[in-house]
């Protein structure tokens, strides 16, 4: 069953619905318009208010970033481990300050089983080849150590001041345990180490 049009007068009548002035004959679709000279006060604060949690929490994610407390507990920087390094100024000019971790593996055949002891870190000192002198010096290796450790292009890394009774060992540079924060997925070019001992 088909409704008929309403004529024009009929929009117009008291006697009509309010529902009926504004609904199109077809779909019962509103034909108001919206306003557009005035947008929404709602509209204006709630951006107000996300933009203000936005850039206060900038502010909180930077005063927090600028204020890390460093401590052994917190090492959040390779200055705080460049200044914890055995005779920190020699090691900066003559090689890198490291970390050393002081662990125990051992394994077992039958059954096949690898247990680890508690590791110890400390701060350490890793000196270039060209920089061995310092420590014959100071009478710290002989000619034999330093040979032997020449012959199987390894250097030197110590813990502890050299003044006082460094550990000093001939240590090898692993190539093959590539640094993965090197080359991130996303990054332009991989970056390459330049520091060879």
């Amino acid at each position: 069953m088909k409704r008929k049009p309403k004529s024009y007068n009929d929009r117009f009548n008291p006697d009509s619905s309010w529902g009926d002035e504004d609904s199109d004959s077809f779909g019962g679709q509103s034909r108001r318009q919206p306003q557009s000279g005035k947008p929404s006060f709602v509209n204006y604060t709630s951006l107000g208010i996300l933009a203000a949690v936005f850039i206060l929490g900038i502010g909180i994610g930077i005063a927090f970033s600028s204020t890390a407390t460093i401590s052994p507990e917190n090492v959040a920087s390779r200055e705080f481990i460049d200044r914890s390094a055995p005779n920190p100024e020699l090691c900066v000019q003559f090689g890198a300050s490291a970390m050393v971790t002081d662990m125990r593996l051992y394994v077992t055949l039958n059954p096949f089983n690898v247990y680890i002891s508690q590791p110890s870190m400390r701060p350490g000192c890793v000196l270039r080849t060209n920089n061995w002198a310092i420590l014959e010096q100071r009478k710290l290796v002989n000619q034999n150590q330093v040979r032997e450790c020449k012959n199987r292009m390894n250097t030197f890394g110590f813990t502890g001041p050299l003044e006082g009774q460094p550990e000093i060992n001939c240590i090898y540079q692993n190539d093959g345990a590539k640094n993965l924060f090197l080359n991130q997925p996303g990054s332009t070019a991989p970056a390459t180490e330049s520091q060879n001992f």
